[in-house]
């Protein structure tokens, strides 16, 4: 039987790639760019604000800017052509942007909207990116794909259900595409953080959480280990809880914050 620690034999490598990094602007997406291009990789990110973009590359050596929204259909499939265009060697691709709201299920009267939102920017255009970028991807020698999932993909918090619910379902379909890309070129790695202190989180206490440089710093030395769930800092011991008692692991996940 295939263990996912065996599905390729060989460490992924860490400089000389051209990798994508949507919601590359700020927080996890802009350390990751930070990281990567300063290990001699080419890096793309993506976002919707062109004057943040823009900024947080001129911030950087070794990256393009490239404005786009991955949740609009007409964006991707421009994306995608100048992708094919002018990086024919792109072979990472990181689906970093997110979305996320805070939601009370009891009062709330828009959490049918707020979800519709987070599923369609955390869940849904993940896999319509991925599919395709997937024909590029598969006639690398070697190619990744990462998915920003999150802690909450184990058990979620009841201020943030919708979102835990997107990250659940990003987890189930990694975990299916490791599995179905298993004998090609193209590694599948997910990302999972705890609280990260950067401004997405901020509303949610994000002040307690670990800094975004540490989640790039986790993923680099995973991404080489070819450690394929990558369960940066207490999201290990979390997991571990999980596994072993969930009812538990639901009540600490719900803990309060200050």
């Amino acid at each position: 039987m295939l263990k996912l620690t065996d599905q390729h034999s060989n460490k992924m490598k860490t400089s000389q790639n051209t990798i994508l990094i949507t919601g590359g602007s700020a927080g996890i997406g802009f350390e990751l760019a930070k990281s990567l291009s300063s290990k001699n990789n080419h890096v793309i990110i993506i976002g919707r604000n062109k004057q943040r973009l823009e900024k947080a590359a001129a911030q950087l050596q070794n990256v393009t800017a490239v404005t786009a929204d991955i949740s609009n259909a007409d964006n991707v499939e421009a994306l995608v052509a100048k992708l094919t265009t002018e990086f024919p060697a792109l072979n990472i691709v990181i689906n970093n942007a997110g979305a996320a709201n805070l939601n009370n299920l009891l009062t709330d009267t828009n959490t049918f909207e707020k979800a519709a939102e987070e599923m369609l920017t955390n869940y849904l255009s993940v896999i319509r990116l991925n599919e395709k970028l997937l024909p590029a991807l598969k006639k690398q020698t070697e190619a990744a794909i990462v998915n920003v999932s999150s802690v909450v993909a184990f058990a979620p918090s009841t201020r943030l259900a919708t979102y835990g619910a997107t990250k659940a379902a990003l987890h189930a379909y990694t975990r299916a595409l490791r599995l179905v890309l298993a004998e090609t070129s193209v590694k599948v790695f997910e990302l999972m953080p705890p609280l990260v202190d950067t401004e997405f989180s901020a509303e949610i206490g994000g002040k307690n959480g670990i800094p975004a440089s540490q989640v790039a710093d986790e993923f680099l030395v995973s991404l080489e280990a070819n450690n394929y769930e990558i369960r940066v800092a207490n999201t290990e011991d979390f997991y571990r809880l999980y596994l072993s008692n969930p009812d538990e692991a639901l009540r600490v996940i719900n803990l309060p914050r200050n």
